[in-house]
C-alpha cells in the first residue's frame, strides 16, 4: 500500500487520540465532524486535536473548540509532522524541477498536480509553484485552479484566488467546491450581493453544503431579509444535526 502525506497525518492523529483512550468509533465520528466544521478545503494539518479525559478539543491558532463540548488536556499537534517533513518535500520539489530542466519538461500536468497535493500541507509556496506548472501545461485543469485558488485565498491574495476559482468554473461549471470557494472570496471582499448569488449557485450544485446555508443566513440577516435568513439557518441546522 502507498500512503500519501495526508494519510500519514490522519493516521497519526487517530493514534494520538487512541493513546488518550478515546474509543475508535468516537475517533472516526469526531474526525468526520471536524472535517465538516473546517472551512472548505482546509487540511487537517492546520489544526491541533487534543483530549482531556473523554473530552475532545480542537485548537486553531488562538481559537479552541470541542465538537463534543469539552476541554483540552492532551495536546496532539498534527502540524508537527508537516513541519518535520517540510525539508524533505522541498527537496522533492527541487528534484522535480531539476529533472524537468534537464529532460525538457518531462512531467505532465497530472504529475505536477499530484506533487502540488503532496506539498500543500508543509510547503504551500512550493505547492503553488507546482500547480502553476500544471496549469502552464493544461490551462483548463480545474482541480489545479481550485487548489491554487484555495492556497492564494489562505494567503489573503483574494483577487488572484477569485480569478482561479472563476477559471475552474469556466472549465467545469458544475464544480460545487469551486462555486462555494468563489462565494467565500466574494464574501471576504465585501461584495455581499455577488456573494449571495454565488452561494445560491453553489447550493444549486450541492444542496447539502451546510456552510453555504450558514453564510447565506448571515448575509441575508445583514441585508434585513429575515425570512430568507431564517430559511437558510434552518437548513443549516438540519444538515448539521447529529454531527
Amino acid at each position: 500500500l502507498t500512503f500519501s502525506f495526508q494519510d500519514v497525518v490522519l493516521l497519526r492523529t487517530a493514534k494520538g487520540l487512541r493513546d488518550a483512550r478515546i474509543a475508535p468509533a468516537r475517533i472516526k465520528r469526531v474526525l468526520a465532524r471536524l472535517k465538516a466544521q473546517l472551512p472548505n478545503g482546509r487540511p487537517l494539518t492546520g489544526v491541533a486535536i487534543g483530549a482531556e479525559g473523554n473530552k475532545i478539543v480542537v485548537r486553531d491558532g488562538r481559537s479552541r473548540w470541542n465538537p463534543e463540548d469539552g476541554q483540552a488536556l492532551f495536546d496532539f499537534e498534527v502540524a508537527e509532522l508537516a513541519e518535520r517533513a517540510a525539508p524533505l518535500l522541498a527537496l522533492k520539489a527541487k528534484a522535480a524541477r531539476s529533472t524537468d530542466e534537464a529532460e525538457g519538461e518531462s512531467r505532465s500536468a497530472d504529475d505536477w498536480y499530484e506533487l502540488g497535493c503532496t506539498l500543500e500541507v508543509s510547503a504551500p509556496a512550493e505547492a503553488m509553484s507546482a500547480y502553476r506548472r500544471a496549469l502552464a501545461l493544461e490551462p483548463s485543469f480545474a482541480d489545479a485552479h481550485v487548489n491554487l485558488g484555495r492556497l492564494l485565498h489562505e494567503a489573503r491574495e483574494l483577487e488572484p484566488a477569485l480569478d482561479h476559482y472563476q477559471r475552474a468554473l469556466a472549465a467545469r461549471p458544475d464544480d460545487a467546491t469551486a462555486a462555494f470557494n468563489r462565494a467565500v472570496v466574494l464574501d471576504d471582499l465585501g461584495r455581499a450581493d455577488q456573494a449571495i448569488a454565488a452561494y445560491a449557485r453553489a447550493l444549486e450544485l450541492d444542496p447539502a453544503l451546510a456552510d453555504a446555508h450558514y453564510n447565506l443566513a448571515r448575509l441575508y440577516e445583514r441585508a434585513g431579509r429575515e425570512t430568507a435568513a431564517i430559511r437558510h439557518l434552518k437548513a443549516y441546522r438540519q444538515l448539521t444535526r447529529g454531527r
